[in-house]
């Protein structure tokens, strides 16, 4: 098994950048079952943020995204129960794919209740804290 970056991701599924593109397809099809790629946590935090922000995919887009991620055999998501949710609640607005991977965590570990100042995460967390705001990321 083999790690992707980030930047192979998004390559691969914006193809803006022929030679970058190329090499990021080339690589990703190159994957199989036996030898896949893995996709930790956090690169698939970047992606979605990097999507979201310099691409301005929609949250929509995003998780259908991280659903085909899910369904590829040739690709291993780290904690994928932890993305499968969040890519389903991230849909539906309100809280960042990042706070909602925080959460996952959290729950995965028995970690709860989480404190959170961010109301939106806390809303879905079930807890608040004095001094809570609105935020969309952290």
């Amino acid at each position: 098994m083999i790690s992707l970056d980030t930047n192979v991701l998004v390559r691969y599924l914006v193809a803006d950048d022929a030679e970058q593109t190329a090499a990021a397809r080339s690589l990703i099809e190159s994957l199989t079952p036996e030898q896949p790629g893995f996709i930790s946590r956090e690169v698939a935090v970047e992606m979605v943020w990097v999507l979201e922000r310099a691409y301005r995919l929609a949250r929509e887009q995003i998780s259908e995204v991280l659903l085909e991620i899910l369904a590829t055999d040739s690709l291993v998501l780290e904690a994928p129960e932890d993305v499968a949710r969040a890519a389903s609640t991230y849909r539906q607005g309100g809280a960042g794919f990042s706070d909602l991977m925080i959460l996952a965590a959290a729950r995965r570990q028995g970690a709860l209740p989480l404190r959170t100042l961010d109301r939106r995460l806390s809303r879905l967390a079930g807890d608040v804290l004095a001094g809570e705001r609105e935020q969309d990321d952290g």
